[in-house]
């Protein structure tokens, strides 16, 4: 019995010393990322959206009454390309909650001899005619998102929100005279959002909006996909870069006029942000 057991005492110590340095050769575990943007309470963003963008609208005398559609770019030579303030902040107010704050503005104006009529709001525009145009446009995203799946590196949501938009549009030529319209319409939205910790610095966001309904004297469609790329080297501050687009549809019955607009926004995006 002792000769067996100082063979087996012999035979641990051939196996038990190769393993355990072979053990010790293995490579730890990955760490899971920690990323600010999965972790903090709040976060305030102020960025710039160089918008490409494609206006169309009609607006037609009411009752009865049909206007031609008229591209605010091509016919009346507003800027294709401009860039747009964007302002955004989150608040998480429990560990699977949070609210969202979103606002862009753009306000253009042009001068331009036409080449074509121009029929809008009543009123006829021919061609050669100097006109004035401007199309102002601003949105207010409210939305509350729950993350049904959420790890440290990781999570996905969704949520029920509200985009408060607001249209001015406006031609004026001398001797015809000025037709404008202003309408705002707050337009409910589903959300969809998650973001990723690819490293304890970078992280990546994803976000889309979509609903189409009618209600009231309001028809129209929301739709909007953002996706960026936030590097956060400094406990507070944080940079990103990425690419958003927003396509707002919406027809307007009002007692006098009947406003039908639709408003493409896409482009790249940069921004910086505080949280804590």
């Amino acid at each position: 019995m002792k000769r067996l057991a100082r063979l087996g005492g012999l035979f641990l110590l051939l196996v038990a010393g190769p393993l355990s340095a072979i053990a010790a050769d293995e490579p730890p575990v990955a760490a899971v990322p920690n990323h600010r943007l999965l972790n903090d309470r709040f976060r305030l963003t102020a960025g710039g959206l160089y918008a490409e963008s494609t206006t169309e609208a009609r607006l037609s005398p009411q009752p009865g009454g049909v206007g031609a559609e008229v591209n605010f770019e091509d016919m009346l030579g507003l800027d294709t390309r401009k860039w747009v303030g964007e302002f955004g902040l989150y608040w998480r107010f429990g560990e699977r909650w949070r609210l969202d704050l979103n606002y862009f503005s753009l306000n253009r104006s042009a001068s331009r001899t036409l080449a074509v009529d121009v029929e809008w709001g009543g009123n006829t525009y021919t061609a050669g005619t100097v006109v004035d145009s401007n199309y102002k446009v601003s949105d207010l995203r409210v939305a509350v998102g729950y993350s049904f799946f959420k790890r440290p590196d990781k999570e996905l949501g969704v949520g029920l929100g509200l985009h408060s938009t607001a249209f001015k549009t406006s031609l004026d030529a001398a001797g015809v005279g000025a037709k404008s319209e202003s309408v705002t319409a707050p337009l409910p939205i589903l959300v969809l959002y998650g973001n990723f910790a690819l490293t304890d610095t970078w992280a990546m966001s994803l976000r889309s909006d979509w609903l189409s309904l009618s209600y009231d004297k309001y028809s129209g469609s929301v739709r909007s996909n953002a996706i960026d790329f936030v590097y956060q080297p400094f406990t507070h501050w944080a940079f990103g870069f990425g690419v958003h687009n927003l396509t707002i549809r919406l027809d307007v019955n009002n007692p006098n006029a009947k406003l039908e607009t639709r408003v493409v926004f896409q482009g790249p995006a940069v921004f910086a942000s505080y949280s804590y």
